[in-house]
């Protein structure tokens, strides 16, 4: 059971990774389009989803900076 657990978990964890790893420009950019130009009404979950998104892409940004700094190839 332990073994079909941590399996699962993973699959999740991987699924979050790829969500995320594609998501978050089109999430950062549509989210104010879909508030300020559509008129949506606000999302307490979207809001949420939308800060994760922005604090994931200042955090591609430091780590860009500082292998920058390193000198080490930016994109790996």
């Amino acid at each position: 059971m332990k073994k079909i657990l941590e399996r699962e978990l993973k699959h999740i964890y991987g699924g979050i990774i790829l969500f995320f790893y594609y998501m978050k420009w089109p999430i950062v950019i549509g989210l104010p389009v879909l508030y300020l130009y559509l008129g949506y009404e606000r999302n307490i979950f979207l809001d949420i989803l939308w800060v994760l998104c922005i604090i994931l892409i200042i955090k591609d940004f430091v780590t860009m900076y500082l292998r920058y700094r390193r000198g080490e190839k930016i994109w790996k």
